[in-house]
């Protein structure tokens, strides 16, 4: 049987928090939102879970293990991208993992940069502000980028 549904494309973001303080990456040299802060996060591979793409982002973006156990997801948000396409975010609070928290791809972040909700920076990216605000809120489901 064939499906005529969306088929978005799906990410995982990891909100690592410590000591009232969320991590950053200001993006660099990738061509989307350079400039701008946002979380560790990767688009989720063929074959791969939400979960599992975080563990490896955290991994591969920052330089720690995180077991999943430590993913508490927070929010899924329906988002529609600047260029039309259409994505499914998973947001996952983490509060433990082994190892410091390092920019591990220089050449796509160009610092990571605690900050606490009170004091987040004026270049983030919209959809992640938006994201951090909703769950701030509570809120489990959200949409981003659609026209009502």
């Amino acid at each position: 049987m064939k499906y005529t549904t969306a088929t978005p494309y799906i990410a995982s973001y990891l909100i690592f928090l410590k000591d009232d303080a969320i991590a950053f990456l200001q993006r660099g040299n990738t061509g989307y939102m350079d400039g701008k802060y946002g979380l560790p996060s990767g688009k989720v591979e063929p074959d791969e879970t939400f979960t599992e793409c975080a563990i490896r982002e955290a991994k591969e973006e920052v330089g720690v293990t995180v077991l999943p156990q430590h993913l508490d997801p927070v929010l899924t948000i329906h988002r529609k991208g600047e260029d039309g396409t259409h994505w499914v975010d998973l947001y996952f609070a983490v509060t433990e993992w082994e190892g410091d928290l390092a920019n591990k791809e220089p050449d796509k972040h160009s610092d990571l940069a605690w900050f606490s909700p009170e004091s987040f920076p004026e270049n983030m990216v919209p959809s992640v502000r938006y994201s951090l605000q909703q769950i701030g809120m509570n809120t489990t489901y959200a949409e981003f980028g659609w026209k009502n």
